[in-house]
């Protein structure tokens, strides 16, 4: 399985983020699975790659080349995707995943997230979808998602589909028990 993560370019205030992202990495290529991710090597993007790396796995980046041409990628990665734009960026990595996992970060983070959440909501794609939840980090989305279900703006089946776990053995029962929920609308073609 080849699993997106999306984290932030900053390590946080709190060692719990870079301890839980370094643990997250590591289950999964104990496991067997490739990480795709942004290409970074700051902040808890590299600490995964980092992660990842040592303990032998496969890591593919996908980054802007504007940001390569700021030094700010990884050079050590199995594969770094160069591409023009941000849109570029978010869509190879949708392609490229099976299930996608937010670790804790910024509003790039959430945006990302989101996005691929919206895809899955609209029927573009059935791939699993989680938050790594570090002490609660993610707590404040899940209740909003669960009042959005509540005020009507997003079908009972939708709630769960963005669901929070606390580390890679929750993601990976989450995985085996996946179930997407049907599309809103019909499509003749898929986006990612």
């Amino acid at each position: 399985m080849r699993v997106t993560l999306y984290a932030g370019s900053a390590l946080g205030n709190r060692p719990v983020y870079q301890e839980a992202a370094n643990a997250f990495a590591k289950e999964l290529v104990a496991g067997g699975h490739e990480i795709v991710y942004g290409g970074g090597a700051a902040g808890l993007m590299g600490v995964v790659a980092d992660s990842a790396l040592a303990a032998g796995g496969s890591v593919t980046g996908v980054m802007p080349k504007h940001l390569v041409d700021a030094e700010v990628a990884h050079r050590g990665l199995t594969r770094l995707h160069i591409v023009d734009t941000m849109h570029q960026r978010k869509q190879m990595m949708a392609d490229l995943a099976d299930a996608f996992v937010a670790l804790p970060g910024g509003v790039g983070t959430a945006e990302e997230i989101l996005e691929a959440w919206a895809w899955l909501v609209l029927g573009h794609h059935t791939k699993p979808m989680a938050l790594l939840n570090v002490e609660g980090y993610w707590d404040l989305l899940v209740r909003m998602n669960a009042r959005m279900s509540a005020s009507g703006f997003l079908r009972e089946q939708e709630v769960n589909t963005l669901a929070p776990v606390g580390d890679a053995d929750e993601f990976f029962q989450l995985v085996r028990d996946w179930e997407p929920p049907p599309p809103r609308w019909a499509r003749s073609e898929s986006r990612c």
